[in-house]
Formats: structure tokens, sequence, C-alpha cells
């Protein structure tokens, strides 16, 4: 696949755009420029008529760990978050947007497939929201829309705790379709891309306008709720030590950090 940035790998075959996070030193994690990469691709293919369908995938054993932690706490409070305008773009994307999860799915590793229209799991595929035990909140519209495929005890089981689950669990609850051995995922996810490639486009993208339609506007606010609430959160006392005890390969001592309610 030819670079469109140095981490986020682009082909178009027989209608199919396949974005590849392509990053394994670093457990496929995202950077502020990754992002950026993937929301551009997204955006153009929105507008190229010779691409009727989307594959978002890692590789097959691998598809992302979440954000790149010294990335993101790099990034200037009153910088643009390309996280945030990656959120934006998969939520209103109106082609056909499928994704092949294999390995780890952390964070918005999870929570971008739930903007996706259909989702393949290897059997490898192990998905988590860390979001809670890491002293933030959900992000991505997911405090919304994994109650809408999970139900209230399932969605919040996931996000209180941020415990990993398994892609069968993943399947249960509704966010993956479909399970595959890891060495078959990206081949079977390719020919369901293919096919939906084949199907006529403007009936596809009326389906998924009009599917999209009743949730647009809520999953918006939902979105830019959770980011007030993840902006305070992540500045807090609670999750600066969470991540300074993450770099420094140390347990987190919160004595002297007084407990608050956001």
């Amino acid at each position: 696949m030819p670079d469109m940035s140095e981490h986020i790998l682009s082909e178009v075959t027989d209608g199919v755009l396949q974005i590849e996070i392509s990053r394994r030193s670093k457990k496929n994690s995202l950077t502020q420029s990754m992002y950026a990469a993937m929301s551009d691709a997204l955006q153009q293919a929105d507008a190229d008529d010779a691409v009727r369908v989307v594959l978002l995938r890692g590789q097959d054993d691998l598809f992302t760990a979440g954000n790149d932690l010294q990335d993101f706490l790099s990034r200037k409070s009153n910088e643009p978050s390309e996280a945030m305008r990656f959120m934006q773009v998969i939520a209103t994307f109106g082609k056909p947007l499928v994704a092949a999860v294999a390995g780890n799915a952390i964070g918005i590793g999870t929570t971008m497939l739930l903007h996706c229209d259909l989702v393949y799991a290897a059997d490898n595929a192990r998905f988590q929201l860390p979001f809670v035990p890491l002293g933030l909140c959900p992000e991505a519209g997911s405090s919304l829309l994994l109650p809408r495929f999970a139900g209230h005890q399932r969605a919040a089981e996931l996000l209180f705790f941020g415990e990993p689950f398994d892609a069968a669990k993943a399947c249960e609850i509704g966010l993956v379709n479909a399970v595959h051995p890891h060495p078959e995922l990206l081949a079977a996810a390719g020919a369901r891309a293919r096919k939906l490639a084949s199907l006529p486009q403007a009936s596809l993208a009326a389906t998924k306008s009009l599917m999209k339609r009743a949730t647009a506007t809520v999953v918006a606010d939902t979105m830019q709720a959770e980011l007030l609430h993840f902006s305070e959160l992540v500045a807090a006392p609670v999750a600066k030590e969470i991540f300074a005890a993450f770099l420094e390969k140390r347990a987190p001592d919160f004595s002297g950090i007084a407990a608050r309610r956001p």
C-alpha cells in the first residue's frame, strides 16, 4: 500500500478503499498525525466516486492499542484535537464503512467501531474501554451508543470496570457481525466490502442516511458533552497521577488527592 502518512496506509481496489493502521513497533497506537491522516482519507473518500466502500483495518494480529500516551499528553489544550476531528468525521461518514479487527482494540480502537456499519473480528480480538480506570470518561459517543447496542447493564459493566472482553462477547452484544479465525479475517472482511461495493450505491447511501437520521443530532450532542467532561477529567489530579505512574512504571499514589464528583 502507498503511504498517506508514515503510519496510515491506503489503497483503492475494486471500489474499496482500505485504510490500514500500520505502526506495529508501537502496537498501532495512534498519534495526532495519524488521526489527521485517517480523517483526510475518509473525507476524500466521501467525495470520490471511485470509492464506494471503506475498510478500516490493522493486521491479522493487531488493530490498535488506542492513543499514543506520550503524544496524547504532549498536545497543548489550545491546539485543535485531530482525535476529535476523526470522531466527528467517522460519525458522519456517508458511505458504507467496514472494520476488520484483530488483536487488541483498546479505547478508540473499540469506540470507533460503534460508528462502523459492519464489523468483522478475528478470534484473537480483545476489546477494551479503559476510560474510568484511567480517571477519564467515555468518548466518541460511546456513552450513548454502547447502551443502545448492549443494553444499559452490560454497557455499564464494560464502561465502569474497563475490563477487556473477547470477540465472542463483542458479537453477543451486537458490536461485531461475525468472528473469523484470525488468518482468514482480512480476506473475509475484504470480500464483504467488495460485495457492498458491487451493490447500487445510491440505494446504499440512502439506506445508511435513513438508518443514521434518528440519532445524528443526539450523537453529535453526546460527543460534545463527553468532550467537556473528558477535558475536565484529563486535567484533574487523579488522571495526571495515573498517567505519570504508567509512564514511570509504578503504582499510582492517590494520597493527598481529594475525591470529588465531576
